[in-house]
């Protein structure tokens, strides 16, 4: 019998069909263990594979799952104590894409090479199709070692290609038995169905039977040439559940997420067993199971699992720790893992603060990265600084197309791997891109990065969980003032912290997001010690607000550039791969020409495809362009291949690329093929005119591409586009008018003839069923205002009222069954500024036709700027007057646009220019408010009420005081308006000057009298409000004017305190220099250094102890500064205060101690840092409870760990 303890490796399988194969590949089989442990139930089968010590176990006829997997595995370790890697080998369904194409016997491995485990959990219950399922998250990825083996494995089939089909046939050879059920089926049983196409319910027939070879329902693939492996192997994310997965709908989205296959056991064994999992494909996880490939995918995998463990040296796996052992420790230190999605409630507060998801757009980046490119920024001195030292920031500029976004995808993944085992590191980031901008404001990308922190955390914060409680009673999101307040406080829960940012130059600028997003980003930095990493293109709006920091250039490196035309040179003609020296001249010159971009490698690499001969090719080379017009020449060589193709490809190519270039937002794979299948006059969609992805890429000629993650199909680079924004008249001079003719011959389809839905679910199933749908009704308008003439069925559809009520209803982002579904074809032509429709439209339409929110078609076009609408409905007889629903009318739209040739053209016709909205609020209050004086000049010449106030008695002044155009204040300073007025908490104009911070605004309004010490309701003057927002010019100019320094509120706060507690480091300097009292106290005897530690203000905190702040000042609470700092977790000011001999024990009016505080809310640096400076562990409060005690309640694993440590 065979001894148990002389086993290394375990090997677990599902099913008879894979313990059957597994045993076939054993070199040499072995008795049985001569014991097991008593409550074992397992069936073992023991023998050798190369030089390892195989154990074999199969899970209990008839039992199935991870729970069962778990069982199976954790029975295994008790009886072979030495198993010190595992194997899950066995079969799947695969999920097949345009990424991955993974055929019927296909080998699926699970390293997902993103940083997260090889393995993805989900449970969606009793799955059928088109019902929901829910993420659990990542499990833990497989050991180092057999990562390392996969990798090196990798490398040997991709040199030497791999001999799996012959080690199938060699055991088949030897074993006849087993040929029937093992062999290789016949490749034509190998159909992957269209996802709508369902196997009949219970009917266990063939589906060659059932569902037929028809090619209209099946996916077309190409068959594979000898220069294929096959099985192919592919390397990523394997999805497992509870349940079998017979769904084609939930497949393709799983595979959205990066799943390549899915099975039952694995997500049982990773957190538990730690192993790598081997699957070959056995069918395509939809309802056309059959169980015809069960045998071969069997083989298939046990056969990969065979030549993996020959690459194992013995020596590597004696040394690895035992499973066991390894698992003990992770229970000792309880970092199991324990995935936020698993709790409906994180769940919940995750998707609220953002819908957004990087981790898609991460896998597809890293994905695309050719083997050992981006060693060199890995490698450089910069980078290891940056990343081994806090608070660095790393800025990375580079020429367009150099490789950016790959390289931070590199750096993320990096990080992911190195702390993949700490759970105090965070990681987050985003990926700036200029189709996007619409979505990505400063609070979007901070939101971002606050979910993608909270993600990493075991437990939510209270705070967090507070603010969405708060917001959900309102149905709000956060703001990003709360945003960033909530990030500094989820960055003090990590001892490091990375942000990632790329792409910076495509952020934003037009509403200031990229900046505010900056300034963000380096305050959390200031306040918390984080790191930065960030890419731009190198201009100096960008460069200049990186001038301190760390800097590397980006530019790929010939090396790199290299490595990556040998990845691709298989997609050149078969001609030139037989000729190595031809191959090797392609690679140079192309290297020679690029200069360091990666992107014009790949435009030369595919303006060689068509070649035919070598001269050809030799002559293309001659002619790569190179240097700063590159980019410009590639792309019309590009355009030069679409005109010299075949009429039908051309055609394709020459409509699909306008699509791309002058959509409204990026569109989907499937959008675009609905809007190529239309055709113009049809009332339905011909299915049998969508045309195939791969085709609709390939006729681009490499200037499309598709984001497999997120299925949207769009331009190369940000260059393309630039480009196509220079030429895009001369290419695709029709392609508006084109675009609008196909939205509205869409929208003026049959299925649309019913109207609105009248419920959710109905609008719901339209928006899946009809692709365009969405797009067309948003964006038709905006197509049709840019083609000249008047398009094609615009009238058409226009004129039909059941189409135009359909449109509607999904116009606005947010789906009502009732708010536009009284909209007609007039507000639609009004709301667009189509002048010509409307024209014609009025011929039978009343211009004072009313939608059901009280709106008439001059409300949409003064709304949306279209100042010739607004002309031709006035002249039709529209009322300018009218109140919406909301109380405003069309002049305060236009106002709020700030659209002075509409307002002048409504002025001009007779519109009242004073009346008020429901806050009581003229035009001239909102044009004052948004700093318009251009406006607010042709209000007073209509004879407006200047001091008019609001509901809370606020004037024109006041708000323009407020902003940042002194024209403004000077224009109603010059109208009469009162300098002094109050309103209803008696905040004067200067007040509010005070708080916008403006010199000018505040010169000229003391200069026109304005009281420089008034106080509002809650005793706050003018410097108490400038001294809260930090204008330090501001605060100058009042000192000057005789404002009092230190002016107490009601709650005895002096603008020093405002000043501390804010941050604000230069206000405080200038305070003190100005002499306020350093030591003041408010009514809860709080000193502006008690504020500013609080607050984890570092800098604030240097300056007020540099000035004699006392360090251990005492509250009502008897909470010194230290104590509040400890409280919130801020290290940084809890050092500073300990080397100025703040008393480190210090007690509250409980008896509780900055330790006691800190252990409460898990500040791990903090407690280490009060343990090194003598804290006593072992205090209790007056209740008895020692800080250890905090710890345990509110499960602080690191802290208790770190407390028991001292105490012991």
């Amino acid at each position: 019998m065979s001894n148990p303890h002389d086993y290394t490796v375990g090997w677990i399988c599902a099913i008879l069909t894979e313990y059957v194969a597994a045993q076939a590949f054993l070199d040499e089989k072995h008795e049985g263990p001569e014991s097991i442990s008593t409550n074992d139930n397992n069936d073992y089968t023991l023998g050798r594979i190369g030089k390892h010590n195989v154990a074999i176990a199969v899970l209990p006829h008839g039992e199935y799952g991870i729970s069962s997997a778990a069982s199976v595995a954790r029975d295994m370790l008790h009886s072979f104590p030495n198993i010190r890697i595992g194997l899950m080998v066995g079969i799947g369904g695969g999920a097949p894409s345009l990424k991955h194409d993974i055929r019927l016997g296909d080998i699926i491995v699970s390293v997902s090479g993103n940083g997260k485990g090889g393995v993805f959990q989900f449970d969606y219950g009793k799955v059928k199709q088109d019902q929901e399922f829910q993420e659990t998250g990542f499990l833990n990825q497989p050991p180092t070692i057999l990562r390392a083996a996969v990798h090196g494995l990798m490398a040997q089939y991709e040199s030497e290609g791999h001999q799996l089909e012959g080690s199938i046939n060699s055991i088949l050879e030897k074993k006849p038995r087993l040929r029937k059920k093992y062999k290789r089926p016949e490749p034509s049983t190998d159909r992957l169905y269209r996802p709508e196409v369902l196997h009949r319910p219970n009917d266990e027939s063939n589906c060659a039977m059932v569902c037929g070879n028809d090619p209209s329902n099946l996916m077309l693939r190409a068959e594979r040439t000898e220069d294929e492996d096959n099985p192919s192997i592919h390397y990523g994310l394997i999805a497992s559940s509870n349940r079998v997965v017979k769904d084609a709908l939930v497949r393709d989205a799983l595979a959205k997420k990066g799943a390549l296959c899915f099975e039952m056991e694995a997500a049982g064994l990773m957190n538990h067993f730690p192993c790598l999992v081997i699957r070959g494909i056995c069918d395509y996880s939809d309802t056309h199971k059959n169980k015809d490939w069960q045998g071969y995918a069997a083989m298939a995998a046990a056969a990969y699992a065979k030549d993996l463990l020959y690459r194992l040296p013995p020596n590597k796996v004696e040394n690895e720790k035992k499973i066991s052992e390894v698992l003990s420790a992770t229970s000792r230190k309880a970092d199991t893992i324990i995935d936020l999605q698993q709790t409906q409630e994180h769940k919940d507060i995750l998707d609220w603060i953002t819908p957004v998801n990087y981790g898609p757009q991460q896998s597809d980046n890293i994905g695309r990265r050719q083997p050992g490119t981006g060693q060199w920024l890995l490698d450089s001195v910069q980078f290891h600084t940056w990343r081994d030292t806090c608070n660095q920031t790393l800025f990375c500029p580079g020429i367009p197309g150099a490789g950016k976004t790959i390289l931070t995808s590199i750096v993320v993944d990096n990080l992911e791997t190195l702390s993949m085992n700490d759970r105090i590191v965070g990681i987050a980031y985003v990926y700036c891109n200029f189709r996007r901008q619409d979505e990505q404001t400063a609070r979007e990308l901070l939101a971002s990065l606050l979910k993608q922190l909270l993600q990493g955390l075991s437990t939510f914060p209270e705070s967090v969980k507070s603010l969405h409680e708060k917001h959900s009673k309102k149905q709000s999101r956060p703001s990003l003032e709360e945003i960033s307040s909530t990030l500094l406080s989820i960055t003090k829960l990590y001892s490091r912290v990375f942000i990632l940012i790329d792409a910076l130059d495509e952020c934003r600028t037009s509403d200031g997001s990229r900046t505010r997003l900056l300034e963000e980003v380096f305050e959390l930095q200031a306040q918390s010690g984080i790191n930065i990493f960030a890419t731009s293109r190198p201009i100096p709006d960008v460069t200049s607000l990186f001038e301190d920091s760390i800097s590397l250039e980006i530019r790929a490196t010939d090396e790199d550039v290299r490595r990556f035309l040998r990845s691709h040179m298989s997609r050149l003609p078969a001609f030139v791969r037989r000729r190595s020296e031809l191959e090797e001249e392609v690679t140079s010159r192309i290297v020679r020409s690029v200069r360091g971009m990666f992107l014009l490698a790949q435009l030369h690499l595919d303006s060689l495809l068509g070649k035919t001969t070598i001269q050809a090719v030799h002559d293309a080379l001659a002619k790569l362009p190179s240097g700063s017009n590159a980019y410009y020449r590639a792309y019309e060589t590009a355009m030069e291949r679409i005109k010299n193709q075949v009429s039908d490809h051309r055609e394709l190519a020459e409509r699909i690329l306008p699509w791309i270039i002058c959509a409204k937002r990026p569109l989907s794979v499937e959008e675009l093929r609905h809007a190529l299948a239309v055709e113009v006059g049809s009332t339905e969609l011909n299915k049998d005119a969508l045309p195939e992805t791969d085709i609709m890429v390939k006729v681009c000629v490499g200037l499309v591409t598709i984001d497999e993650e997120d299925g949207i199909i769009r331009l190369v680079h940000y260059t393309t586009q630039e480009y196509f924004e220079k030429t895009r008249v001369t290419w695709f001079p029709k392609a508006e008018n084109n675009i609008t003719t196909t939205c509205v011959t869409y929208l003026n389809f049959q299925i649309f003839k019913s109207g609105i839905c009248p419920t959710v679910k109905e609008f719901e199933e339209r928006l899946r069923m009809n692709p365009l749908y969405h797009y067309a009704s948003q964006n038709w308008g905006f197509h049709a205002y840019n083609a000249t003439p008047m398009c094609e069925g615009v009238i058409d559809f226009l004129e039909s009222s059941p189409n135009v009520e359909s449109a509607s209803q999904a116009l606005e982002p947010h789906f009502s069954v009732d708010v536009e579904s009284q909209l007609k074809a007039l507000h639609l032509a009004a709301r667009f500024g189509l002048v010509g429709e409307t024209r014609i439209l009025l011929g039978a339409n009343n211009p004072e036709l009313t939608a059901n929110h009280g709106q008439t078609p001059i409300f949409f076009a003064a709304r949306y700027g279209h100042g010739a609408v607004v002309k031709l409905l006035l002249e039709s007889g529209a009322t300018g007057d009218l109140r919406d629903i909301y109380w405003k009318t069309p002049l305060l739209y236009t106002v709020h646009l700030g659209d002075e040739g509409t307002m002048q053209l409504m002025l001009e016709g007779g519109v009242d220019a004073d009346l008020e909205d429901n806050l009581g609020q003229t035009p001239v209050s909102h044009a004052s408010k948004n700093g318009r004086d251009d406006l607010v000049r042709l209000l007073l010449k209509e004879d407006v009420e200047v001091d008019s106030k609001d509901v809370v008695r606020r004037t024109p002044l006041s708000y323009a005081a407020e902003g940042v155009n002194p024209a403004v204040v000077q224009l109603l300073l010059e109208n009469g308006a009162k300098v002094n007025s109050k309103d209803e908490e008696k905040r004067t104009p200067l007040s509010y000057a005070a708080k916008g911070g403006n010199p000018a605004v505040i010169q000229l309004l003391l200069e026109n009298g304005a009281e420089v010490d008034l106080e509002d309701v809650g005793g706050r003057t003018p410097l108490s409000h400038t001294a809260t927002m930090g204008h330090a010019t501001a605060i100058q100019l009042l000192l000057k004017n005789g404002a009092k320094v230190d002016s107490k509120d009601t709650i005895r706060q002096t603008p020093l305190l405002h000043a501390a507690t804010m941050g604000h480091t230069t206000v405080v300097q200038l305070l003190l220099k100005y002499r306020a009292k350093v030591d003041s106290e408010d009514v809860g005897r709080r000193t502006p250094l008690s504020h500013a530690a609080a607050m984890g203000h570092v800098t604030t905190t240097q300056i007020l102890l540099e000035n004699r702040a006392k360090v251990d000042s005492k509250d009502f609470s008897k909470r010194t500064p230290l104590l509040h700092a400890a409280t919130m977790g801020h290290t940084a000011v809890v050092k500073l205060l300990l080397e100025n001999r703040a008393k480190v024990d210090a007690e509250d009016n409980t008896r509780r101690t900055p330790l006691s505080h800190a252990a409460e809310g898990g500040y791990l640096a903090v407690v280490q840092l009060l343990l090194d400076n003598n804290a006593k562990a072992d205090l209790e409060d007056r209740y008895g409870s020692s800080p250890l005690a905090y710890s345990v309640k509110y499960k602080h694993k690191e802290v208790f760990n770190l407390l028991l440590k001292y105490i012991v």
